[in-house]
């Protein structure tokens, strides 16, 4: 998951690959959370542990209270994991990861000719 902070342009991801869930493929358990919590992590079945038949890949979910926000991002992380698998280079975090990496190049090219524009100063200024 990307932070606001670490946002990148979505305009340029292509989307239509991304594999959609049935329900039918998908066995889903709700089990006892662990952690810290006390009593309440303890009784209650709220982390979600969500099974995709075809694969055999296992998603477990336990980032909040709430047993519904669970199941979500459980299909969103489970999601994920089969674009990964099926679609390899062209999947969405692939494609994010790609798009990180070529704006810190160019934000590393950016930094090198701005130094160079500097000690070119310097020198013709005789600073140095």
């Amino acid at each position: 998951m990307l932070h606001r902070s670490n946002h990148l342009s979505s305009k340029y991801i292509d989307r239509s690959k991304v594999p959609t869930l049935d329900e039918k493929d998908l066995e889903e358990q709700f089990v006892r959370g662990s952690g810290p919590g006390g009593q309440s992590v303890n009784k209650t079945s709220s982390a979600c542990s969500l099974k995709h038949i075809p694969t055999g890949f296992v998603v477990k979910c336990h980032e909040d209270r709430s047993l519904h926000r669970n199941r979500t991002t459980a299909r969103k992380l489970l999601i994920s994991k089969l674009d990964d698998y099926y679609n390899g280079e062209m999947s969405v975090s692939s494609q994010l990861k790609k798009l990180a990496n070529a704006k810190r190049t160019k934000a590393q090219q950016k930094h090198t000719k701005r130094e160079e524009m500097k000690r070119a100063w310097r020198e013709r200024e005789g600073l140095d």
